[in-house]
């Protein structure tokens, strides 16, 4: 009769006991568990948190008692195997309830000891107001705290899968959450472009986040915790959640001179048997060959645990016939609204490997579009750019991404390619799907660009490209592109473009953009088969562009009622403005779901025209982009925006018509409230504070003049400037001045030219606009720059020196522009 050790309970353990006992009756079978449960859904932990599973036996799986009734398994709680005796092939235990010391023999010993909590020497951080999330006994302390002290703010420390979700079922009872990262994302499993989605999704559920900082200190006052964080900001709370990571519990092994994985985890063959022939291993602690690397790498995942718990079982029972073929990473996790599911290599960790690959992005719907209801899906794959094997998938959704997830999980398991995601023969009925599923879609996108019939670009590619021979090419409608675009993007539709091609330079590396990519494609292959010989399609879009190029993190949310300091601005709604919306306006409701841009603003545009002034239009939308185009879309007609609310990832906006005020905005006491400058400084410092602040004012609708006078004037040279005639003044000032804006020196540091060049690197760098791109935005957004007639006489400077749209003008209209302003700065 063979005697069976296994170390640890839970998925590992426990798995692989009640396995061996269905595949040997007579086997001796003793589980120890340093805790008191031996199985629970740990995975289950932040729902009980925030009371969403409220019953506190349903993540109890099993009990010692059920466990020997059912299994015949003796397990022992509470009793700590602490050295493994291999020569003798015995374990030592404490009995932790008896406070006494005993030891087993074993035929074969199994050890599931799993991961523990990372919790770094922080100062402060043994305060009792500050928790990790890993075993039952955790959560009973989180939820006593809770119930004891009623925290109205938290603060989660770590944006992985768990501390997400913890941020979430806090929020869900009631806190105010605050989320503290190292890393300069969320999630990170996930790219960037994707991890900037979920960013997105957390400022329209109002919760805080800081990326790119890390926890200095933890410093207790009277009744609440000071955060001191890396970069000096200070956040307060009642309780804190450390979710910064996991280790594998490896010392009772490392003790006992059995071989660790050069990444700290205990070596493992593919049937789980350590370097000694005895002693097995499975789950968190364990290290076993990447299938598509070869490097050892841990799984930190309930699913690859029970399966090698059922392996590991066969293999002691019927010898070594069933082989362990690692874990591919497959995950997901439900974020407020969105579901986000990855599996496999993301697009970082293959350029870490160096390995050869492509990835891109496409969008669709969860079901057929013409079907109510049909939710926004993005998918990211990446792939061999020969062969199109599959390497990795990252999939973020409201719908149905559990089983694309799956899917793609199921091909990339078996080492299929991106032609056996083009086949995959899914359930298809408009209420699940399209006939041509997003995986599909996935899949035929992809050999598209194996194939050449198109060639790609990236977000982050196409924004550090500033060469003069490039050429950006905005294929949507008019309207998308005034609601927002892409820098010096030139916008011809796509139906149009085979009747301007002679709009569309030759000689330049043509980048097409649309809103998802699909309408990007057909241009490309239109301009590809005219002649065209460089060109490149946007991967995911302007979606894609402008999720991964915004703002990432907010700032003091709770301070205001706005959610994000940054072009996203979302809010809470005020008493007064509940009151208005439920007032008794003439309401129609447009159903525009499953509409995708530029659907939902065409609708709107169209409904919103047939309504009379002052009546309301309640339009519902499942295109997230909606969340910011309806704003902006307001702001450029004039119609007001009376609520904005995302619930379950469907967006109800409420609009109430107006004729959009032409005249000079006011303020309610009648004051005007125009801004006006005076720009008298050509030193690059003092020019880009001016264009700031102008492009500032001219956001939020006021108008903007600016007046250039003696040196300003440089800041408004064309750089390319005509040949103009001068007299022997003109000529000598126009050697002593700066030849455009990109000659501007700065005001303190300039170090012969070095500063200036400095200052333009890191501008780029941390994608602050440049001078000349912030005098564009400035005349698109309607700022008035004026250019002083008498200065331009006395420093010889010629009108067709000067930019186009900058009119000349004199101190008088200078001063009637400053009689309408309420601010007038001289600089």
């Amino acid at each position: 009769m063979a005697k069976y050790l296994i170390v640890g309970g839970v998925a590992g353990g426990a798995t692989t006991a009640a396995r061996l006992r269905r595949m040997d009756e007579s086997a001796e079978i003793i589980m120890f568990e340093r805790g008191e449960h031996i199985s629970y859904a740990n995975c289950g932990l932040p729902y009980y948190v925030g009371d969403v599973i409220t019953e506190r036996e349903n993540l109890l799986l099993q009990t010692p008692e059920s466990f020997k009734k059912r299994l015949n398994v003796d397990v022992r709680i509470k009793n700590e195997v602490v050295r493994i005796d291999r020569e003798n092939k015995l374990v030592e235990i404490n009995d932790l309830i008896n406070n006494t010391s005993y030891t087993e023999t074993f035929d074969k010993l199994v050890v599931s000891p799993g991961a523990e909590p990372i919790k770094p020497p922080i100062p402060g951080i043994k305060d009792k107001a500050i928790f990790t999330v890993r075993n039952v006994n955790d959560t009973d302390k989180i939820k006593t705290y809770i119930n004891e002290n009623k925290p109205k703010k938290a603060v989660v420390v770590g944006a992985g899968f768990i501390g997400l979700e913890m941020a979430e079922n806090l929020h869900h009872l009631g806190m105010m959450v605050t989320i503290i990262e190292m890393a300069e994302q969320v999630m990170t499993p996930l790219d960037y472009e994707m991890a900037a989605v979920v960013h997105q999704h957390l400022k329209t559920k109002n919760v805080e986040f800081y990326l790119n900082d890390g926890v200095s200190q933890f410093k207790r006052n009277a009744d609440y915790l000071e955060i001191h964080l890396q970069s000096g900001r200070k956040v307060d709370a009642d309780m804190v959640i450390l979710s910064i990571g996991v280790k594998p519990e490896t010392k009772l092994i490392k003790e006992a001179g059995i071989e660790l994985a050069p990444n700290g985890g205990i070596k493992v063959n593919e049937y789980l048997q350590t370097s000694d022939p005895n002693v097995y291993a499975l789950g968190d602690a364990i290290a076993f060959p990447h299938p598509i690397t070869g490097k050892y790498t841990n799984a930190y995942l309930a699913g690859p645990a029970n399966k090698q718990g059922r392996i590991l079982a066969n293999n002691l029972v019927l010898g070594h016939k069933q082989t362990y073929k690692g874990s591919i990473a497959t995950a997901i996790a439900k974020v407020f609204d969105l579901t986000i599911g990855s599996t496999g290599l993301a697009e970082k960790v293959l350029k870490k490997e160096g390995i050869s690959f492509v990835s891109n992005i496409t969008h669709g719907g969860s079901h057929a579009g013409y079907y109510p209801g049909a939710m926004p899906t993005s998918i990211k794959i990446t792939f061999d750019p020969h062969s199109g094997k599959l390497y990795g998938a990252q999939i973020i959704g409201y719908e149905g991404v559990d089983k694309r997830t799956d899917l793609i999980a199921t091909v990339l398991k078996k080492g299929g390619t991106i032609y056996d995601l083009q086949e995959i023969e899914h359930a298809y009925a408009p209420p699940y799907s399209s006939a041509k599923d997003p995986v599909n879609q996935a899949g035929f996108t992809a050999g598209n660009i194996i194939e050449g019939l198109v060639n790609i670009i990236h977000w982050d590619e196409l924004n550090q490209l500033h060469a003069a021979n490039n050429f950006i090419l905005d294929v949507r409608t008019p309207d998308e592109f005034e609601l927002g675009q892409i820098e010096d993007a030139v916008n011809i539709e796509v139906d149009q473009i085979r009747n301007r091609l002679d709009e569309i330079p030759r000689d330049k590396k043509i980048i097409i953009y649309c809103g998802v990519g699909l309408r990007g494609y057909f241009a490309s292959r239109i301009l590809m088969q005219k002649g065209f010989s460089d060109v490149y399609n946007l991967s995911g879009g302007y979606k894609t562009y402008e999720h991964a190029t915004c703002k990432q993190s907010n700032e003091d949310i709770f301070e205001s009622s706005y959610v994000a300091k940054d072009s996203h601005i979302y809010r809470k709604k005020t008493s007064s403005e509940e009151k208005e919306i439920q007032s008794e306006k003439k309401t129609i409701e447009v159903d525009a779901c499953g509409l995708q841009c530029p659907g939902p603003i065409i609708k709107l545009k169209k409904e919103i025209d047939k309504l009379e002034n002052g009546d309301r239009l309640l339009q519902k939308v499942t295109d997230q982009g909606f969340m910011k185009d309806v704003a902006s879309w307001c702001n450029m007609t004039g119609n007001k925006l009376i609520s904005l609310d995302s619930d379950k990832g469907i967006i109800s906006a409420v609009i109430e018509k107006q004729k959009k005020d032409e005249q000079c905005s006011v303020l309610n006491n009648g004051v005007a409230k125009n801004k006006t400058m005076v720009i008298f400084s050509d030193e690059l410092d003092r020019a880009l504070a001016s264009l700031v602040i102008a492009n500032g004012a001219a956001a939020t609708g006021n108008k903007v003049t600016l007046f250039f006078t003696f040196w300003g004037l440089n800041v408004i040279k064309k750089a390319n400037k005509p040949k103009v005639q001068k007299d022997l003044m003109g000529k000598m000032f126009s050697k002593m001045m700066a030849n455009s804006a990109d000659d501007l020196k700065l005001s303190k540091m300039n170090m012969m030219g070095l500063g200036s060049k400095m200052m333009k690197k890191r501008m780029m760098a941390k994608k602050v606009d440049s001078l000349e791109d912030l005098l564009k935005t400035a005349m698109e957004n309607g700022v008035e720059m004026i250019a002083c007639q008498m200065s331009m006489d006395v420093m010889g400077v010629d009108k067709d020196e000067l930019l186009e749209g900058v009119s000349i003008g004199g101190v008088a209209t200078y001063l009637e522009e400053a009689e309408k302003s309420n601010i007038n700065l001289f600089i």
